[in-house]
């Protein structure tokens, strides 16, 4: 099976050795996304901006990929601060429909350039 990378301006681009996503067969893998303004390449401030920022990421790539968000069969969540754990479950009700992705959510000290939260995730496209 051959890989394809997934790769739009509608999300910041790769700032390191990685892509966007890769696509296997039907699976995407997503790279996790942060709170970065694509245009800007800038963190958008607080931690309500950079949630809906980190989905309005994840859902450009998933849809450059030939998907959506509800394709999400994975998402792992990574915060800063685990307080923050019910405005990203406030978030994802808003970005997907039921039923949900499995998931993981993981408390970790630091992310890239300062950012409080990050998630990555796989999708299955039908």
């Amino acid at each position: 099976m051959s890989r394809t990378i997934i790769s739009t301006p509608d999300a910041p681009a790769a700032i390191g050795t990685y892509s966007q996503a890769v696509k296997v067969g039907n699976t995407v893998y997503l790279s996790g996304q942060i709170g970065l303004d694509p245009v800007k390449m800038d963190m958008v401030d607080g931690i309500d901006a950079q949630i809906a920022r980190v989905f309005d990421n994840l859902k450009a790539v998933a849809e450059a990929a030939g998907g959506s968000l509800d394709d999400a069969v994975k998402l792992n969540v990574y915060l800063t601060d685990l307080g923050n754990f019910v405005k990203v479950n406030e978030a994802m009700a808003r970005y997907l429909k039921q039923p949900y992705p499995a998931r993981a959510a993981v408390g970790v000290s630091a992310l890239p350039r300062g950012a409080m939260v990050e998630i990555d995730g796989v999708l299955v496209i039908d």
